[in-house]
């Protein structure tokens, strides 16, 4: 089983805590080339949304989306946020304590949605789907509660997002590490999502990284789960890096991601 779709790892290790996940939203807040915003850009898609909406977020983290977009939140939405780590959960509530809400934090897999049939106008799977064990189980359930004519918003990666850093990996590792095969992808995820939705749209968000802090680079490589160099090649790869950096006056990455929207 890999580490991206172990529960026990996922929970216990690389979300035990929001620690991992605040160092790589980090990087992208400063280094990201598009001024925009990644979350702005997401939450433009729910403008279409009913002022009265029940929305799930599934797998939420930090709950960055909606501190991000706090006074965009229409005053009648409501929120359920849930995710397997109860790490996460914590971050998501200090986050977003202060907006004051009301909005629901519960515990939840995705593959056992603990709601009734037909309940929310709208899922929300954001960077999350490619952590579950069993995709088709986790969009059975989905589908299960959404209303009939809700929507499900999936964002997720492509298959070149990153490229430059794992080809510096697969470099510094002797091409022994390098980029893990994700099973839900902007490539793959219209496919999966047919199944169960007649209706899915992809759209794509510009953006690359130029990146100009080696330390934060370093520990963006250091909380990947599809990361795993010894020191002496963390080292290796510091100092190319660096000498790049010197070079070149910053290191270009780039991202592939999108949205795809699903009616049921």
């Amino acid at each position: 089983m890999s580490k991206l779709t172990n529960r026990e790892y996922l929970t216990q290790y690389q979300y035990k805590d929001s620690k991992n996940l605040d160092v790589r939203v980090a990087i992208h807040k400063r280094f990201s080339t598009n001024p925009y915003g990644w979350f702005n850009w997401l939450f433009d898609s729910f403008n279409a949304l009913p002022e009265d909406a029940n929305i799930l977020e599934i797998g939420c983290g930090t709950g960055e989306l909606w501190k991000e977009c706090a006074s965009r939140i229409p005053e009648n939405w409501a929120l359920t946020l849930t995710d397997i780590s109860d790490g996460m959960l914590d971050a998501a509530w200090r986050n977003l304590i202060h907006i004051r809400r009301g909005i629901k934090f519960e515990k939840v897999d995705s593959q056992s949605i603990p709601y009734a049939d037909k309940m929310f106008d709208v899922v929300i799977a954001n960077y999350m789907l490619y952590h579950v064990q069993d995709c088709k189980k986790a969009l059975a359930e989905i589908k299960r509660v959404m209303k009939d004519n809700g929507i499900l918003f999936t964002a997720t990666a492509g298959e070149n997002h990153l490229q430059e850093m794992y080809e510096w990996v697969f470099r510094v590792s002797g091409g022994n590490q390098g980029r893990f095969a994700f099973q839900f992808t902007l490539e793959n995820g219209k496919e999966q999502l047919r199944e169960f939705f007649p209706h899915v749209e992809l759209s794509r968000y510009s953006d690359s990284l130029r990146v100009t802090d080696v330390d934060m680079l370093m520990a963006y490589v250091r909380s990947m789960a599809s990361v795993e160099l010894s020191e002496d090649e963390m080292q290796k790869l510091e100092y190319e890096m660096s000498q790049f950096l010197d070079q070149h006056g910053a290191i270009h990455i780039s991202k592939n991601a999108g949205l795809f929207q699903s009616k049921k």
